[in-house]
Order: structure tokens, then sequence, then C-alpha cells
């Protein structure tokens, strides 16, 4: 018989296949097609993006031309543009607003040819400092009320371009499942004292069935609650809720961690399409101290349906117990 598990923050209840769970070998993943001789994101075709917001290039090169090592630019079909007013106003039972906000691409390699898990160690801890960068920097700007970092990787996940980037959208509204989550943990934290993601952390600890991966600083597993087949959490094992505020010590730590577990991830499932999500406390200066900011990786071997539309909650045919044996026991290269 399968179970059903309640996640103790959202409330949301998921169907995990405990009897008969679906292996890595069960999913077929969708294999990404090549970009071609245009992609804007290589060396040498600067001129095919908007002008570069930040960039990390020799002191001798010059801005939008080649010799970069990573480059932040706006998006150039930007869901929100970060000209203009809000103008908040209704039409009748309905509030809207102009679409205000950032929408930034981060470039995080001249090399068409690697994936974020093919990055070196510097060039991965470079761009989580260029994610940090961008969130503090953003900050200044008061309409702004969250900013969500994101990556989509393989054309099931939604990337439209197989060079390997990661997005920013600062929003100047907090999103609804940011809310739930936010207020779901304060519930916890108000009726335990404790912050709900440090007793995760301790629980997963002890109960050692779903963890994949750990060092100094933080700990990967897949969670008890998990939506969707192999999804993986990262977390810091010290309580922060500001991703923002991460220290350079600990980029180091999760940017091991980080390649460890896209390795493992694409050793296990054959280089899957994927998402990752970085969620973290709004901007505003409030303090959420019952929050914890974490990473979400999300491979895409599964399609959202009619009942998960209809319900609000996920059928997952594998357990996280054997998803993170499987990724823990793989072989990674040496």
């Amino acid at each position: 018989m399968s179970e059903l598990r309640r996640d103790p923050i959202t409330g949301r209840w998921n169907i995990i296949n405990t009897d008969e769970p679906m292996g890595p070998e069960a999913f077929e993943v969708d294999r990404r097609q090549p970009s071609g001789t245009t992609c804007p994101f290589c060396a040498g075709k600067e001129q095919l993006t908007p002008p570069e917001i930040y960039a990390i290039r020799p002191a001798t090169s010059h801005a939008n031309t080649a010799g970069w090592q990573l480059r932040v630019v706006p998006n150039k079909f930007p869901a929100l543009r970060i000209e203009g007013d809000l103008g908040r106003r209704a039409l009748g039972l309905f509030d809207l607003s102009n679409g205000v906000g950032a929408h930034e691409v981060i470039i995080e390699t001249p090399d068409h040819r690697k994936q974020m898990a093919d990055l070196s160690l510097p060039e991965l801890e470079q761009v989580v400092a260029a994610f940090k960068g961008r969130s503090l920097d953003l900050r200044g700007d008061r309409r702004l009320k969250y900013t969500l970092i994101f990556k989509n990787f393989g054309l099931s996940a939604g990337a439209s371009l197989e060079h390997t980037h990661s997005q920013l959208i600062a929003l100047p509204i907090v999103p609804k499942r940011v809310s739930e989550e936010l207020k779901g943990a304060e519930h916890y934290f108000e009726f335990r004292e404790r912050c709900p993601f440090c007793d995760m952390l301790q629980q997963e600890l002890h109960d050692d069935e779903r963890l994949i991966a750990e060092n100094k600083s933080f700990l990967a597993f897949c969670p008890f609650v998990s939506s969707f087949p192999f999804e993986i959490s990262i977390l810091p094992k010290t309580h922060s809720s500001d991703f923002a505020l991460i220290a350079p010590e600990a980029i180091r730590d999760l940017v091991r961690l980080l390649k460890e577990v896209l390795l493992r991830m694409r050793s296990v499932l054959s280089d899957p399409s994927y998402n990752f999500i970085i969620h973290t406390a709004p901007i505003e200066p409030r303090g959420w101290d019952e929050y914890h900011w974490h990473l979400e990786l999300i491979p895409k071997l599964t399609k959202i349906a009619g009942f998960e539309w209809g319900t609000g909650f996920y059928i997952n045919p594998t357990s996280p117990e054997l998803a993170a044996k499987a990724l823990r026991e793989t072989q990674l290269p040496v």
C-alpha cells in the first residue's frame, strides 16, 4: 500500500509509492538540442544580449566584449521590467498593477559545452557569489519585495537555450507559494518555539535513510514528503533565513555539495533536465527568525496531470528513501 505523507510546513499531502517504487532506470529523460552557432550566451556573441549589468572579466577587457568569465545581463524577453511605476489599481473586483520588477540572466561560463555540474569549484563560487551580489544590489529598489533565483536546465524544465545559465526575477509582491511556506513555518514556530527546517535537519540526520551527502555547512537529502521522484533539498546546517547573507566560507561549502549532488543526479538519472530554486525570506526587514533558506532541486521525470491540478498534492512514484539510496551509492567520476 502507498503512503499519504503530510508536509509539516505547508500542510500539503503527497502520495508516495512505497510498495513498488520506480527506480532510476524506469524514467525517460529528454535530450537537449544544440543551440547552433548563434548562441547569444557564447563568448564573442555579446552583441546579441542586452548590455551587461555585471561581469567578471580581466581589468584590461571592455564591457560587452569577449574575455569574461561570468556575465549578468537583463533578460531580452523579460517577464517584468525595471522601468516605470507600479500603478496599483482596481478593475472591478480585480487588483492589478504594472509589470515592474527585474529579470536578469546569469551566464555562468563562456564555454557552451559545459553544464553547471562541469564547472570548477572556483567557477561555481563565482556563480553563487553573483546570485548573492545581485540579490543585495536589487534591495536598493524599494518597489521590490521578493527575489527568486532559479535555474531551468533542459527542454522539459523550460530552458529555451542550451548554454548553461540561471535567472533572477525580483518581484514587487511576495508570491503566494512563498507566503504559504512562510506562514507554515511561522505557525510551527509559534506552536513549538523551534524552526521547522532545523527540526527537519535533525530528523534527517537521525533517520539516516534519505541523506545523500553533507559537509561542514550543508546537508543534502531527499525530503520525506517529496512531491517528485528524486527531489533533493540542500539546507544550511546553521539557521539563516536570508540567502543573500551567506558568508564566503559557506559559499565554498555550498558549491562543493551542489556540484557533488549534480554529478550524482547526472550519473543515476542519465543527465536529466531539472529545475532548482533558492527559497529565501522576503526582502523586507521583518526578521523571519522562524524561516530557513534552502535550495530545492527537481529532476523533470514526471508530468503534472489532472489529479495534481485538482487536489494540489502529488503522486510520487519513487520513495525518497529509494531515491536517496541510489544517489548516495552511485560511483562518481574520479
